[in-house]
């Protein structure tokens, strides 16, 4: 039958039931656990689906759910009671010739116990032991006549189970042949005996096997196939796939084939799942990266590693647009930067967009970064140093191919580049690998991987020429970028940081509960020396930005006020800012923490966005140019006070405007929504017509917890298109607390 049911399990304590019908989804909720819910299952008990359900729950209040489905109804029948102990996964099967529903259930207790459904309760009717570790997994196959059990521990060993029905036979006469122990049960409804025994033990895996699954029946001629073959995954970081011998019907592991990961700092694989036909796997990590292999049409022994989606598995705390907008790269508090680019396939015209690049893979929580030109970043986490990274040769070579840019657009003194980076044994920081300082890789049969040198080789990194998006391993160790540069001044966790747009200076603030500590400080991208510090808040700058023509620099602060820095004449260190306006305690339009602020494209008017839903643009109204001396006075809010509903977590102004001259304001909010706005200053008062009804971004495609960071590609037309209409369109990229990163297209025409 087509698949039209899912039945998930979440922390929400409940379990949900959802049916796609009609291209409509209906989800029934199944209420009852007290605590998490971590294993189900569910059979079809008629030839009509939508009659009968049975499912099985576990959950860490050490109780397994029974659950009947009938139409669109669904009630709990049964409890089934672990006192202390927690059942890690259930799996629920009829018994073989019959529709008698088996549950088998594997907990913390080493052992499995199977449940069998004798007039209309389940009850425990054989412990299988073996195991000896928590199991982790369980799953029946039908092959035929027999029912076969697969079970995980972490123990490192894979169990494999047979249950086939036991004939009355004569009493047997002694022999001395050796007999395989069965333990042997009988269902009073069927009156027929069962013989339950180990068919095999698979010792492979060097860790805890969290998973273990058989590649799914097909029908074939009318009858239901299930091929003899299992996949298990690994904290030891592979994913193996079992079949029996060919000749000796043996379970072996040189029959089988073994893919996974080398290297880098992840934990292993929690699950993984052959695809419906047997000829994909795909297994996820515990950093909630996917991985995907396929079968070689010719060779079947070789699984090659496909193209697959990934992204940051926490909040995503800042995305910047290189300055050509040819990517975004973003940070967030699942301690990496990676770097999204659209991939362009050579005949199609589809572009799609992928993680190339993983240039830092960090220890602390990452929380702001800024592009000083085109290939090169500054980074600020939860620590008192910048950090700034420059693209190696490699990356530009395969940025190059990805997207399609000819190499000579990109770079031009690429000789002078190291290869890659690579992070020492024991060192925290991305260092430089030249084409000098290659690992030569030693010849098989050299008796040479004893010495404790080779086992832990200094260099990972492997150059590789990439045509399309790189696998999840590749990205973890072979696309860091080297570190060029540390930045020491800050005396709490770095908050925010912003370049300016001659990629001269950065600014940079972190935390700080004190004047002392709110000081932005200024340094030169040339010298990487400090220049000034800038006292004036009293609590974090949440956001900094300088002025399009860079001749001011705004910042915005937890103290609920807003200060603007102006460049005077350059010294010889480099040049000097000093304040030229700012709101205190009486002229505060705020009444909360302003977030975030930007500026618009002309430089004449700066916006500012806070938790108290306002979001205000402000400027010189009444004057033409800027004269000196008088900004204090003259810089007030040119527009109305927005109300955005709710808190403003974001807000970014287009660098193009509508085709009648207005600007463009997109306004991200605490509860995930993004809202579009345009505003032109009519007359010399502010006025509430100045600004257009917001467009709001669909709720399906807005996020679903906090924006965190809007930002608008530097020029019209969409990244990785040669569009004919591209003055159409802008792009806006945004990033969330719901770990999402999202790029939207926007058509000013029609704002």
């Amino acid at each position: 039958a087509s698949e039209t049911e899912l039945i998930s399990g979440g922390s929400d304590k409940q379990l949900i039931l959802w049916e796609w019908k009609d291209t409509v989804v209906k989800s029934i909720p199944l209420k009852g656990h007290t605590e998490a819910v971590f294993a189900v299952d569910a059979v079809c008990q008629s030839d009509e689906p939508d009659l009968n359900v049975l499912i099985a729950s576990a959950a860490s209040d050490s109780t397994v759910r029974i659950w009947s489905r009938h139409g669109s109804e669904a009630k709990c029948i049964e409890i089934l009671q672990f006192g202390n102990g927690f059942v890690m996964d259930v799996c629920l099967s009829f018994l073989p010739g019959s529709d008698v529903p088996i549950l088998a259930c594997g907990g913390d207790d080493c052992k499995i116990s199977l449940f069998i459904q004798q007039n209309g309760q389940f009850q425990k009717t054989l412990i299988l032991p073996g195991h000896e570790d928590w199991i982790r997994g369980v799953e029946w196959a039908v092959c035929g006549e027999d029912l076969f059990l697969a079970s995980c521990a972490q123990d490192c060993l894979i169990r494999i189970w047979k249950v086939c029905t036991k004939l009355k036979q004569l009493p047997e006469t002694e022999d001395d042949s050796i007999k395989l122990k069965e333990n042997i049960f009988t269902v009073k409804d069927a009156d027929t005996s069962y013989a339950v025994s180990l068919e095999s033990v698979l010792a492979g895996h060097e860790n805890w096997v969290y998973a273990v699954h058989w590649q799914p029946s097909f029908s074939k001629d009318g009858s239901i196939q299930q091929p003899m073959r299992i996949l298990s995954a690994s904290m030891d970081k592979t994913v193996i796939i079992w079949e029996p011998d060919k000749e000796s019907g043996v379970w072996l592991e040189q029959a089988s084939v073994r893919v996974g990961e080398v290297g880098g700092n992840t934990l292993g694989f929690f699950d993984c799942h052959f695809s419906p036909d047997g000829s994909m796997i795909i297994a996820h990590a515990f950093h909630g990266a996917l991985h995907l292999w396929k079968q070689d049409t010719v060779n079947k022994k070789q699984w090659t590693p496909e193209v697959v989606i990934s992204g940051h598995f926490n909040s995503v705390e800042d995305v910047k647009w290189d300055p050509e907008g040819e990517f975004v790269i973003s940070v967030g508090f699942d301690q990496t930067t990676r770097l999204f680019a659209p991939w362009k396939r050579k005949e199609e015209t589809e572009v799609t967009w992928h993680e190339i690049a993983r240039p830092q893979v960090h220890g602390y929580d990452l929380r702001c970064l800024a592009m000083i030109g085109r290939f090169e970043f500054v980074s600020g986490a939860d620590e008192k140093v910048l950090r700034v990274f420059r693209a190696p040769k490699n990356f530009i070579e395969n940025f190059s191919n990805i997207t399609g840019i000819p190499m000579e657009k990109l770079c031009s003194h690429s000789s002078d580049l190291p290869e890659g980076a690579t992070v020492p044994a024991l060192g925290l920081s991305n260092k430089a690998v030249f084409e000098g300082d290659m690992a030569v890789q030693p010849d098989e049969d050299e008796e040479s991987f004893n010495t404790i040198s080779n086992q832990y080789p200094e260099i990972y990194f492997q150059p590789l020429i990439l045509t399309e998006p790189p696998p999840e391993d590749h990205l973890l160790q072979n696309t860091l970028w080297p570190e060029i540069q540390k930045l020491y001044g800050h005396g709490y966790e770095i908050f925010c940081v912003a370049c300016n747009n001659s990629n001269t200076l950065i600014a940079s603030a972190c935390k700080a509960s004190k004047k002392e500590h709110a000081a932005i400080i200024l340094w030169s991208t040339t010298s990487w020396k400090k220049l000034q510090s800038l006292s004036f808040h009293n609590l974090t700058v949440t956001q900094l930005a300088f002025s399009p023509d860079d001749s001011f620099l705004l910042a915005v602060s937890r103290d609920r006020n807003w200060s603007l820095w102006r460049k005077e004449d350059s010294s010889e260190s480099g040049p000097v800012f000093t304040c030229c306006a700012y709101t205190d305690k009486n002229t505060a339009v705020h009444s909360r923490i302003i977030w975030s602020c930007d500026w618009t494209p002309d430089s004449k008017y700066f916006i500012t966005g806070s938790r108290d839903k306002k979001v205000i643009i402000w400027g010189q109204c009444d004057l033409p140019v800027i004269t000196e001396g008088n900004e204090l006075d003259s810089i007030k809010p040119c527009s109305t006070v927005l109300d955005a509903g709710d808190s403003v977590t974001a807000v970014g102004i287009s660098r193009v405007l509508t085709p009648d001259g207005r600007y463009i304001v997109a306004v991200g909010l605490e509860n995930g929504k993004i809202i579009l706005y345009t505003w032109k200053q009519s007359g010399k008062e502010p006025a509430l017509a100045d600004w257009t009804t917001g467009v709001e971004i669909d709720n399906s495609q807005s996020h679903a917890l906090a924006v965190k960071r809007l930002c608008w590609r530097h020029h019209a037309g969409r990244a990785g298109h040669n569009d004919e209409n591209s003055s159409k369109w802008l792009q806006l990229a945004s990033c969330g607390a719901d770990h999402c990163v999202k790029i939207f297209n926007v058509n000013r025409f029609a704002l």
